[in-house]
């Protein structure tokens, strides 16, 4: 697989382009305000949907995400792994938010 650039989740930029790999239950119960959610198995069928630019891909602790990342990238797409996925990102204090109505957080 190919070398992607990784951040930690602290340090990813307030204005990144975030792509949430993460399952529908993941992502329910707590995302990232305002991050793209394509579940990993369904990111090939989804391409469309991606925008143009530097995406920083994210899961629950990086592994799924760095595979989507690698994938892409072989891809010709321009992307950033999130280090420690949304564990990490909460871990920092990260803004979050839920579809539930709820407090959120990572599943």
């Amino acid at each position: 697989m190919s070398e992607v650039p990784s951040v930690n989740a602290a340090a990813v930029p307030a204005d990144a382009t975030l792509l949430d790999v993460r399952e529908d239950d993941e992502w329910q119960a707590g995302h990232a305000d305002g991050a793209l959610h394509i579940p990993m198995s369904e990111v090939p069928q989804r391409l469309a949907e991606l925008p143009e630019g530097e995406l920083h891909v994210v899961c629950r602790a990086g592994g799924r995400s760095l595979r989507v990342a690698q994938w892409l990238s072989q891809n010709g797409y321009d992307v950033v792994n999130v280090e420690g996925g949304m564990g990490a990102w909460a871990d920092a204090g990260r803004p979050m938010v839920s579809e539930t109505g709820e407090e959120p957080f990572v599943r």
